[in-house]
């Protein structure tokens, strides 16, 4: 399945380009569409497919990336951009994806002792970026610094 579904995103980003509507970001128009090509699919499959991609990803379509903490920071920070200047329901579907993500760093604390440090400083920083998102910048800013001192 996951060849099929390569081979199926491949050849959707084939098609828009020939069309000339190949954009620059993937972005949740395109999000949408790809749900629609490909399904069945999870979200979660999509997003590491996209980001396999190499793309430019849109903050909601990119999701929370937690292969290190720069990575981790750098979603949560342009999740907060989308988050402050987002509506109810945008805001809504942003919290959705923070929690969504921490909850995988949850299982994946449990499943790996190697990695169990490293997913509770993660799970830590999206409760953070959760209890308040406006202060989340500075609090990693801040919580970095001690680490270097």
């Amino acid at each position: 399945m996951a060849k099929a579904k390569t081979a199926e995103l491949a050849e959707w980003l084939a098609n828009q380009a020939m069309d000339r509507e190949r954009p620059g970001e993937i972005g949740e128009p395109q999000w949408e569409a790809l749900m629609a090509a490909l399904t069945p699919i999870t979200e979660n499959y999509l997003r590491r497919l996209l980001r396999a991609s190499g793309l430019p990803l849109a903050p909601l379509v990119e999701g929370v990336r937690q292969e290190s903490l720069d990575a981790l920071e750098l979603s949560l920070v342009r999740l907060w951009k989308e988050y402050e200047h987002g509506d109810a329901a945008r805001r809504a579907r942003v919290r959705r994806l923070v929690i969504t993500a921490k909850d995988h760093a949850r299982w994946a604390a449990r499943k790996s002792a190697s990695k169990k440090a490293e997913k509770e400083e993660m799970m830590l920083w999206m409760l953070t970026w959760l209890e308040n998102p406006p202060v989340f910048p500075e609090w990693v800013r801040l919580r970095r610094a001690a680490w270097k001192s």
